[in-house]
């Protein structure tokens, strides 16, 4: 899968999911304050990262995730470890 697969995906369930506008999600961005989120909604996104891309994922991997891109390149390489 390709990177903007990758992101165009990550992004429509961001959108959907989280309500949030879609000019809030760029790749610089801080993640948690652009999505407002908090520990309960870092679940829900684990579960919806995992269900639409069939990886699974740990709290651990989340510890240098701090924007979109690096949920992006998260996901990337999860997919390419699985490959």
């Amino acid at each position: 899968m390709s990177r903007d697969e990758i992101i165009d995906i990550t992004n429509s369930f961001l959108i959907d999911e989280f309500e949030v506008e879609s000019e809030v999600i760029q790749p610089e961005a801080d993640l948690k304050e652009s999505l407002d989120l908090d520990s309960l909604d870092y679940v829900d996104l684990v579960v919806i990262i995992e269900s639409n891309f069939g990886i699974k994922l740990e709290s651990k991997d989340f510890t240098d995730v701090h924007t979109f891109n690096d949920l992006y390149d998260l996901i990337g390489s999860k997919l390419h470890a699985i490959a």
